[in-house]
């Protein structure tokens, strides 16, 4: 299905969103994703990934059992719900709310409507979420850092509250005696 061509504001935002493309970004997602499945993308990534079953197939290679029944119909409502199904494992997964796609991104994606840019970033938000939850076969991108819980007693935490910070203003005793506003002359 073929949609008119956007124009005005609609048009302006599609531009915003496809400057951040990355081809070399969406490539590394694909060889990781590739890798996991052993399955290889054919076409485009967004025809590829538009009816969710390869990500849902991704997401429990990663994780098995995430993703209990993966629809094959050609239905738009069911292949809606194999990406709704993906985004809802992938958060259960750890993928942070903020990295996620939404349904539309990719089910649009391929009429040029939706955003590609998302998908690929929920995808390498993933490669991250599965290296933090011990995935180590393939890798993609960075590890999630594990957090670091700090308990300080009242007296540290009093003790902090006297130091006066660079940010506070002081700057070692430098003022700005001297210094005058530009295009003011200077009176003797």
């Amino acid at each position: 299905m073929s949609r008119a061509e956007k124009s005005g504001i609609a048009k302006d935002m599609q531009d915003k969103m496809m400057s951040k493309y990355n081809p070399a970004l969406e490539a590394e997602a694909r060889r990781w994703m590739q890798a996991v499945t052993g399955e290889t993308i054919t076409g485009t990534l967004a025809d590829h990934l538009h009816d969710g079953s390869y990500l849902c197939r991704l997401l429990n290679c990663i994780k098995p059992g995430s993703i209990a029944k993966i629809n094959s119909s050609k239905l738009a409502f069911k292949q809606m719900e194999n990406i709704d199904q993906f985004l809802r494992a992938a958060k259960s997964y750890g993928v942070p709310v903020h990295d996620l796609f939404q349904t539309v991104d990719l089910y649009e994606a391929s009429d040029g409507a939706g955003n590609i840019v998302q998908v690929i970033d929920t995808i390498h938000a993933l490669g991250r979420a599965a290296q933090k939850n011990g995935y180590t076969k393939h890798k993609l991108g960075v590890k999630l850092a594990d957090s670091h819980h700090r308990d300080f007693s009242e007296e540290t935490l009093r003790a902090g509250q006297n130091v006066i910070g660079l940010q506070a203003g002081f700057n070692k005793g430098a003022s700005q005696a001297g210094m005058k506003a530009p295009g003011t002359s200077r009176h003797m």
